[in-house]
C-alpha cells in the first residue's frame, strides 16, 4: 500500500513539473517594436541645386513614376516666387507641373482639403528663408501632423538651406544669445549661445547646420555640440544633401563635403563662458560616404 501510495505522488509531482514553463515568458522576452519610418529625408545645405542633385532626389522619392509632390515655401518672405522656382527645378527635368501644388499655410489657416493632400502625397518639398518663420506657421498644427504621417507612410520630405534646418527636433534658429545683432560670423564658442528651438522632429540624434563650409560655420556647430552632447552635429555645404534612409542611415549627394561632428564624453566644461570640451569626434565626409544616425 505504500508503494502504490508513493507511486502515485511521484505522478503528481511529474504533471506539475512538466506544467510548469521552462524559463521566462515570451512577454518578458519580447524585443519592443520600433517604428521606423517607411520614408526619406533629403536634406540639402543650400546654394545652388545641380540638376544632378535635384535628380537624385527625384530617383529616392520616385515622384517620376508615381504619385505627386507638394511645395512649402512658408519659410520664403517671397513665398510665391520660392515656390515658381522650386517647381521649375523639377519640370526643368521633364517633370510634368500638374504633378506639384504649392501650399503657403499662414497659422491658424489650414484648409483641410490641403492638409489632406500633404499627407497623401509622395515628395513635400519645403523651401529655403527663414526656419523660424517656418515653424511659427507649422508648429503645433494639422500640417505638421500631416507631415509627420506622409514620412511615416512612405513620402520623401526635402528641404533646402532653412527647409533643412527645420528637419531637427532641435533646431538651429540662426540667432545669438550673447551677440543678438546678426553679422553671420560665428566668432566664439560660447556657453548659451547659439539659440535652439523646436523643429519637426523628423531627426532626433541630430541638430542640421546648413551652408556649412561656403559660411564657415564650423565655431557654430562646435557650440551647438558642446552644449547638447549625446546629439550628432551634421554641418551639410551648399550643392550637396544627405540622404536618410530608414531613419537611420544617411548617404552623401552633391558636389562638396559634410561634417559630423559629435561630443561622445558629454563631458562640457564652461569657464567665463567658454565652453571647453574633450574627445570631438570630427568627420569629413564626401559624395557616396554614409552616416549611421543611431
Amino acid at each position: 500500500m505504500r508503494f502504490v501510495l508513493r507511486i502515485l505522488i511521484l505522478s503528481l509531482l511529474f504533471v506539475h513539473c512538466a506544467q510548469e514553463p521552462a524559463g521566462p515568458s515570451a512577454e518578458t522576452t519580447a524585443t519592443p517594436v520600433t517604428d521606423v519610418p517607411k520614408g526619406k529625408l533629403f536634406i540639402i545645405g543650400g546654394g545652388k541645386r545641380p540638376p544632378a542633385l535635384v535628380q537624385d532626389l527625384v530617383d529616392a522619392s520616385g515622384i517620376e513614376k508615381q504619385g505627386y509632390g507638394v511645395i512649402l515655401p512658408m519659410s520664403s518672405g517671397e513665398p510665391d516666387t520660392a515656390a515658381f522656382y522650386a517647381i521649375k527645378q523639377f519640370t526643368d527635368l521633364g517633370l510634368a507641373p500638374s504633378k506639384f501644388s504649392r501650399y503657403n499655410f499662414r497659422k491658424g489657416e489650414y484648409p483641410e482639403a490641403a492638409v489632406d493632400s500633404l499627407r497623401n502625397a509622395r515628395l513635400i518639398y519645403i523651401t529655403g528663408g527663414d526656419q523660424n518663420r517656418f515653424m511659427e506657421v507649422v508648429a503645433n498644427s494639422p500640417v505638421y501632423d500631416a507631415i509627420h504621417e506622409a514620412y511615416q507612410s512612405g513620402a520623401t520630405i526635402a528641404g533646402t538651406s532653412a527647409g533643412a534646418a527645420v528637419m531637427s527636433k532641435k533646431m538651429i534658429t540662426g540667432n545669438e544669445q550673447r551677440h543678438p545683432e546678426y553679422t553671420g560670423n560665428f566668432r566664439t564658442i560660447e556657453s548659451n549661445n547659439m539659440e535652439i528651438a523646436e523643429g519637426l522632429g523628423l531627426l532626433h540624434t541630430t541638430i542640421i547646420d546648413q551652408h556649412f563650409i561656403w559660411r564657415m560655420r564650423m565655431n557654430r556647430l562646435i557650440t551647438v555640440v558642446l552644449d547638447h552632447p549625446g546629439q550628432i552635429g551634421i554641418g551639410i555645404d551648399e550643392s550637396t544633401a544627405i540622404l536618410v534612409e530608414n531613419g537611420n542611415l544617411a548617404t552623401v549627394f552633391g558636389g562638396y563635403q559634410v561634417i559630423t561632428l559629435r561630443h561622445r564624453s558629454g563631458h562640457t566644461t564652461v569657464q567665463d563662458s567658454l565652453l571647453g570640451g574633450r574627445g570631438l569626434e570630427l568627420n569629413v565626409l564626401l559624395p557616396g560616404d554614409t552616416l549611421h544616425l543611431n
